[in-house]
């Protein structure tokens, strides 16, 4: 009988990627929206769109009826984790088999940084929620360099973050969503935490080397000041939440704390996870204006 896996924000970076992979299983894939609207290009087959309201028992419940396993992403906000839990409990009133929370590095801790600690929250009330989980801990995504960093890039020929000469690894999007795939399908790693790495740690001039060589043009890095790069989140209208947890996480990399390599991706899939000069040739057109 065929296994029914509700996706939550399924339109994000690995959401999307995880309910593109799934479709091609012997498994029915419900993916959760905020709107049916935004959810046109999940249309794969044997996927369902669904939508989700956070704060909504009824639509949550929806939602939850008739599922066997969750992959449960909670939106980059602040009220994430009141919306992690209520998710939590919505799956354990549906009695699912198995929820999987994408998490983030360093959540294994409750002194970490702020990302970091609200993860650990949720992590925390998931595992003593009784349901049975499995954690992926990924790293930053090198996806990011498109979302975020991407106009720099395009317009100014330059990628401008305030981490020094730190090495950082990045993992790409569909690594993850590849070890995810895995994991929502088998029993095998039941009640674990999963740290997920790309294949390497880079500094800002190896990652601007590669984006140079993929794209045929001069990419510089450029460390600036902390300073610098706060009032560039303030202009660009980040809420001081954001802007505060980012800043956080910049002094983390600069540090030297983020530059962990795990073969868990190879460990799980059977193939290595994509390299950073794989990524930027893959995603070349993204970087041209």
């Amino acid at each position: 009988m065929q296994e029914t896996i509700l996706i939550t924000g399924a339109t994000g970076t690995v959401g999307s990627q995880v309910v593109k992979k799934l479709s091609n299983l012997n498994v029915k894939v419900r993916a959760g929206v905020h709107s049916i609207i935004k959810g046109e290009n999940l249309k794969f087959p044997n996927v369902e769109l669904c939508e989700i309201e956070f704060y909504n028992p009824d639509s949550l419940k929806a939602a939850f009826t008739g599922v066997d396993r969750v992959f449960m992403i909670t939106p980059f906000s602040e009220d994430q984790v009141q919306i992690g839990k209520l998710l939590i409990d919505a799956a354990k009133a549906a009695e699912v088999k198995h929820l999987v929370k994408l998490s983030a590095a360093g959540a294994h801790t409750a002194n970490g940084i702020q990302l970091g600690r609200w993860h650990h929250e949720v992590e925390k009330y998931l595992v003593e929620s009784g349901l049975t989980y499995t954690i992926l801990r990924p790293a930053s995504f090198m996806q990011n360099f498109v979302n975020f960093y991407g106009q720099t890039i395009r317009q100014e020929n330059k990628i401008c973050l305030p981490i020094g000469n730190a090495k950082v690894n990045f993992v790409d999007a569909r690594d993850i969503a590849d070890v995810a795939d895995y994991v929502l399908t088998s029993d095998k790693y039941f009640n674990q935490a999963l740290y997920i790495s790309g294949p390497e740690a880079l500094d800002g001039e190896e990652i601007a080397r590669c984006i140079s060589e993929a794209t045929g043009r001069q990419i510089t890095f450029e460390d600036i000041p902390e300073d610098a790069a706060r009032l560039d989140m303030q202009q660009n209208s980040m809420p001081e939440w954001l802007v505060n947890a980012m800043m956080e996480l910049h002094q983390l990399c600069k540090a030297g704390h983020a530059a962990t390599v795990a073969d868990t991706t190879e460990k799980i899939t059977g193939h290595k996870g994509h390299t950073f000069r794989d990524f930027s040739e893959q995603y070349a057109d993204c970087f041209s204006s």
